[in-house]
């Protein structure tokens, strides 16, 4: 990493904690910044032993969206370079640092509190799973600068809440509190502590078959917006003939019929 922006930890449990680590600008993006996660994000995707993501901010806010100060310096990187695509990869890096998460096998929770505008709610839109403190701020903020979300809010927001309020919300880019966004959709729960549950969550996920939870992601993420029920009929087919008959498949049924606790296997790295 460039930078030091963020700190990456990983448990005994196979849990991940990913803290943006910019408190004094409430984690604002600038280009260490989104080098940072997509260094983080593609370490994780890498590594199958990681069984749950657990996304945060230190300090007051989760992230407050783009540093534009940082980010105009002309000396620095500016923003078409953030646009810059890869070969080979779907997302530009500055779309990576809210699509990656969703190359990472395992579940990602996302842990919002203080601010989380613009850029940063497009990041925490990238996770599977978000957890707000009720008093959370959170907005889709680019028409404040007279742009339009496009930090790969298109593979994430429509899975959530209908395009009328994706609209309203985008083209008003008012800020909402995590209770209101819990209400909308936008969060999957409000929570006076929203590090401390979502650690509690990603440790019993990672207490589940690591092969299942991974083929579940999977299975919603290529499915969940599809418009060919064929194909998503027959990933349910794929991923449950994978899973059946498999030492982690064995291990849930002899360990739930013995009423002991599971120990599973990680899946293998991935090459």
């Amino acid at each position: 990493m460039s930078e030091h922006r963020i700190r990456l930890g990983v448990d005994a449990d196979g849990v991940a904690t990913v803290t943006l680590d910019r408190a004094e600008k409430h984690n604002a993006l600038d280009a260490a910044m989104f080098e940072a996660l997509a260094d983080v994000t593609e370490k994780l995707a890498a590594d199958r032993t990681v069984r749950a993501v657990v996304l945060h901010g230190d300090g007051k806010s989760f992230c407050s969206g783009l540093d534009i100060t940082s980010l105009g310096d002309r000396e620095g990187s500016g923003p078409m370079d953030l646009m810059a695509r890869e070969d080979g990869r779907a997302a530009n890096l500055a779309q990576r640092v809210s699509y990656d998460w969703s190359r990472i096998a395992a579940p990602v929770i996302a842990a919002v509190h203080g601010n989380c505008f613009g850029g940063g709610m497009q990041i925490a839109l990238g996770a599977d799973i978000r957890y707000a403190a009720p008093d959370a701020r959170l907005s889709i903020m680019e028409v404040k600068w007279g742009l339009v979300p496009d930090m790969g809010i298109t593979q994430t927001l429509p899975r959530l809440v209908g395009i009328d309020v994706a609209k309203e919300l985008t083209f008003t880019g008012r800020i909402l509190s995590g209770t209101e966004a819990d209400a909308l959709g936008l969060v999957t729960r409000v929570a006076d502590d929203p590090l401390a549950e979502a650690l509690a969550l990603a440790h019993e996920i990672a207490g589940k078959s690591p092969h299942a939870v991974q083929a579940a992601k999977r299975l919603y993420d290529d499915t969940w917006t599809s418009s060919d029920p064929a194909s998503a009929l027959l990933l349910e087919s794929e991923l449950q003939v994978g899973l059946m008959g498999s030492p982690n498949q064995l291990e849930a049924v002899a360990a739930g019929m013995s009423r002991r606790t599971p120990v599973f296997a990680d899946p293998e790295v991935q090459q």
